[in-house]
Order: structure tokens, then C-alpha cells, then sequence
């Protein structure tokens, strides 16, 4: 029994170690066997990526070569186009070489025909000039100096042509010299502007005043009218009197008298018969002061006494708002100015320049115009026959016989024009201005006009579309033309066209 039990344990663990043994080695052999699988396997896909990554070469070397054969078989239809150009050109040149070789026979032969012609025609030539000498009876030698004599007509008219230019160019240098000694003389002037002395008012101290002035039943209002042959306006303007006269040695007279009385303040038809005389008297020797004054001043001398009393008179007149006796002894200065740039007789212009408006101051009920009631004046004082056409002819109302009176013209135009010389009221301005605008703006083709620089100068918009450049210039010149048809004014009028292409383009 105790055998048993040491022989049952002994066999259990032989028997475990058998067992162990036998499932160890089932379990290597088992190992094997997947080892061997996972080899086969593992050759089996090296075999297959093996032919795929073949397959894709041949796939690769194939589109390679399909590309190589592409590329090949382009570049050999290059070479072919490439080889038909140069045919073609090859073919051109053949062609244009037959032609130069066709053209080059053809103006030999050409050649060949002209100088065979020109061999006929220097025969007949020759021939025609032994015919026109036999049938003109003129030698060779005869014609070539009827020639030269045509050719020195030529010349002598080209020459006279080229005279010409000389003497158009001498003008305009001329005028050039002339402009200039405008403008120095013009730059020596320094003369008053504009004076008023057209409204006479006399100021009041108090309204009460009026009823003196007017007098018991009109008297005194009645002699001063009377005694001054003026009219005094007496209304409901506050502490004023105004006077109204056409002749403004009367009205100036009247002022003074009625200034005297106010300050007085003794005022009956006596006292007013009184000072109306002793005003007239100082008025009087106040005209012939101003004369005088004025003639000394420009160092004229030997002046007749109706003379300095005529110019005197001028010192009470006004034209455009311009005092004539001041307007008188700038011309004079301008003439004096003129005179002596050009080297002609300076007194002589002077003198004829101060008495050129003495028609003006004249008491007289001829219908004749101032320059003409001068003329007559001076001829009447003895004076120089060139003074007196000089005096005639300011206004071109007769022909100028000498330079003098062409210097006088213009030194009237320059005192008359010049800035600040004369006025003219704001309605004959605008209307004045309007009238220059309208002129423009009724020309086809202008848009609008601008009359600028107090009207002397007038801005003309042109409509591109309807007038070309190329007719501007002549549009301008009638547009001119028309101004000076038109309208009268002092001075000149400078006229600007402007037009301009607009190109307007949005963008949206």
C-alpha cells in the first residue's frame, strides 16, 4: 500500500511530464507549420508586388515610349512643315527671280527703245530749230538773248516783289515806332480823372427857407429866374434847391448868387438884382482867369482876348462827366508830347490840341457842330490856317491837311479813352455791354459771349461741334467787323475766342 501511494505519485508526474512533453512538441510542430505558412505567404505577396511593381514598369516603359513616339513623330511633322516653308520660299525667290531677269530684259530692252527715240527726237529737234530760225529769222544766238532778256524781266519783277516786302516790313516797323511813342507819351501823362460838375444844388439851413426864396406872390423866386435865365426847382426834397440850366455859365452864376443871398439872408428883388451883377462880373473874370491859367501853364503866349475867354468858358463844361477845359489842356500836353517824338512843330500842335473844343463854350444858335463853330472862332481870331483845319478835322469831319492835325485826332482819342477820363451812366454801361454780348450770340456756331474789362474786352464761347478750328479766326474777324458796323465806343475791343473739345465718360 505505501508502494501504491509512492508509485501513483511518481506516475502522475512522469505521466504530466509526458504529457507536457507531447503538447510542447505538438505545439512546436504547430509553430512550424505557421512559421511556414507566414514564409509562404510572405513569398507569395513578395511574388505579387514582384509582378505588379512589373506590370507598372511595363505600364511606365510603355506610356514612355508611346510618348517618345509622339514627340518623334511631332518633331518629324516640324521638320516637315518647316522643310515645305523653305520650299516655299525657295519656290518665291525661283519666281522673283524670274521675274528680275523677265523686268531686267525688259528695261534693256527699253533702254535699247529710248535711246533709239532720243536719237529721233534730237533729229527733229534739230530739224524744228532750223524751222522756227527760218520761219522767226532769228539765229540761235538771237533767241538765247531774247531769253536772257526774259529771264532780266523776271528778275526786275522779282526784285520789286522783294521791294515790296522791304516796304511792308518798313510799316510795320513804323507802326511798331509808333506804338511806342504812344505809349511813352501816354506813360509821361499825369492828369486828373473824372469831375462832376453837372448837378447844381444849393443846400438850405432850414425848409422855412423856401418861402423866402419864393418870395411874397413868386417876386423873388421870379427875378433871380429872370435876372440868371435859369430854372429853380423848389420841391419837397428836405433842406435842397436845384437849379436847372443847359448853360452852365448861367447855372454856376445862379448858384453862386442864390449860395450869396442864403448866407445873406437879405432876399427882395433888389438884393438879388445886386448880387446876381456883382457874380456875373467875378464869373466872368473867373473865365478869363481859368484861360489864362491854362494858357500859361502850357506856355502858350499871344492868345487873343476872345481866345482865353473862350477857353475860360470851357472850365464850366463838361462832357461824359470829363471837364472840357481840363480834357483840352491834356490833349494839348499829349499833342506837345507827340509833336516832339516825331520832330514837327510842337507850338504849332499845342496851340491847335487847346483850341480843338472851344466850339463847345461858344454862345451861339448855329445848327453847326462844335468842331465847326471853333474852326470859324479861330479863323475869326486870326489864326494859323493849319490850327484851324486842325480844329475842323479832330473829328474827321474834313480831311487833316498836316501832321499836326493827325496829332491832334489821336491826342483826343487818347485823353477820351484812357481810365477814368469820362463816365457814362450805369444804364448806358449795361446797356452797352449787353448790346456787345448780343452782337456775338447772334453769329451761328457761339454759344455765349462775356463782355468783361468794363467792355473792352469780349470772351466768345465757340461750340466745338458746329465751328472747326480752322473757321475761328474768320468767325472772329466778323464778329469784329460787326462791332465796329454797330456799336460806337472809345478806344478798342479786344475779342478772345475760346473752344475746347469736352469728353464726358461714366463709369458705372
Amino acid at each position: 500500500m505505501n508502494v501504491l501511494f509512492v508509485i501513483l505519485p511518481v506516475a502522475g508526474i512522469v505521466l504530466g511530464w509526458t504529457i507536457r512533453w507531447l503538447y510542447a512538441r505538438f505545439q512546436l510542430s504547430a509553430s512550424e507549420q505557421k512559421a511556414e505558412r507566414v514564409k509562404q505567404d510572405a513569398i507569395r505577396e513578395a511574388e505579387a508586388q514582384k509582378k505588379e511593381i512589373l506590370l507598372n514598369a511595363k505600364d511606365e516603359l510603355i506610356r514612355e515610349r508611346k510618348q517618345q513616339e509622339r514627340e518623334t513623330r511631332e518633331q518629324r511633322a516640324e521638320v516637315q512643315r518647316y522643310e515645305s516653308r523653305v520650299n516655299h520660299k525657295e519656290e518665291l525667290l525661283d519666281q522673283r527671280a524670274a521675274a528680275f531677269e523677265k523686268q531686267d530684259k525688259e528695261f534693256a530692252e527699253r533702254l535699247k527703245s529710248l535711246e533709239k527715240r532720243e536719237e529721233v527726237v534730237s533729229a527733229q529737234e534739230e530739224e524744228y530749230r532750223r524751222e522756227l530760225e527760218r520761219i522767226s529769222g532769228l539765229s540761235a544766238q538771237e533767241a538765247k538773248d531774247l531769253i536772257i532778256r526774259n529771264l532780266e524781266n523776271d528778275a526786275r519783277h522779282d526784285a520789286q516783289a522783294l521791294l515790296n516786302k522791304v516796304e511792308q516790313e518798313a510799316q510795320l516797323n513804323a507802326e511798331k515806332k509808333a506804338r511806342d511813342i504812344l505809349v511813352t507819351t501816354i506813360q509821361r501823362i499825369a492828369t486828373e480823372t473824372t469831375s462832376d460838375i453837372t448837378v447844381a444844388t444849393v443846400s438850405l439851413p432850414g425848409d422855412e427857407m423856401k418861402g423866402r426864396i419864393i418870395g411874397r406872390e413868386g417876386r423873388n423866386i421870379r427875378t433871380l429866374e429872370t435876372l440868371t435865365g435859369v430854372d429853380i426847382i423848389i420841391d419837397d426834397t428836405p433842406e435842397a434847391v436845384v437849379i436847372s440850366c443847359f448853360d452852365p455859365v448861367r447855372k454856376e452864376i445862379a448858384k453862386e448868387s442864390l449860395e450869396r443871398l442864403i448866407s445873406d439872408g437879405r432876399i427882395h428883388p433888389a438884393r438879388i438884382e445886386e448880387i446876381v451883377q456883382k457874380v456875373t462880373r467875378e464869373v466872368q473874370n473867373k473865365i478869363y482867369e481859368e484861360g489864362e491859367k491854362t494858357l500859361f501853364d502850357l506856355g502858350i503866349h499871344n492868345m487873343p482876348t476872345e481866345g482865353v475867354r473862350a477857353l475860360g468858358r470851357l472850365y464850366f463844361r463838361t462832357s461824359y462827366g470829363q471837364n472840357v477845359l481840363t480834357h483840352s489842356k491834356e490833349v494839348a500836353l499829349i499833342a506837345g508830347m507827340l509833336a516832339a517824338e516825331l520832330g514837327v512843330n510842337r507850338e504849332l500842335a499845342k496851340r491847335a490840341a487847346i483850341l480843338h473844343d472851344i466850339g463847345k463854350g461858344a454862345e451861339t444858335d448855329s445848327d453847326q457842330n462844335h468842331a465847326e463853330v471853333g474852326a470859324e472862332i479861330a479863323r475869326k481870331m486870326g489864326e494859323n490856317a493849319l490850327v484851324v483845319n486842325a480844329i475842323a478835322a479832330h473829328h474827321n469831319d474834313i480831311e487833316p491837311s498836316s501832321v499836326e492835325a493827325a496829332i491832334v485826332q489821336i491826342a483826343d482819342a487818347i485823353s477820351a479813352a484812357r481810365p477814368g477820363a469820362r463816365r457814362e451812366t450805369v444804364d448806358n454801361y449795361v446797356k452797352r455791354l449787353e448790346n456787345l454780348e448780343a452782337i456775338a450770340e447772334n453769329f451761328g456756331g457761339v454759344e455765349k459771349a462775356y463782355a468783361i474789362q468794363a467792355g473792352r474786352e469780349l470772351r466768345v464761347l465757340v461750340n466745338n461741334e458746329k465751328i472747326p478750328d480752322g473757321d475761328v479766326k474768320e468767325l472772329a474777324r466778323k464778329i469784329a467787323k460787326q462791332i465796329e458796323s454797330d456799336l460806337r465806343y472809345p478806344g478798342r475791343i479786344k475779342l478772345t475766342m475760346i473752344r475746347e473739345t469736352r469728353i464726358v465718360e461714366y463709369a458705372r
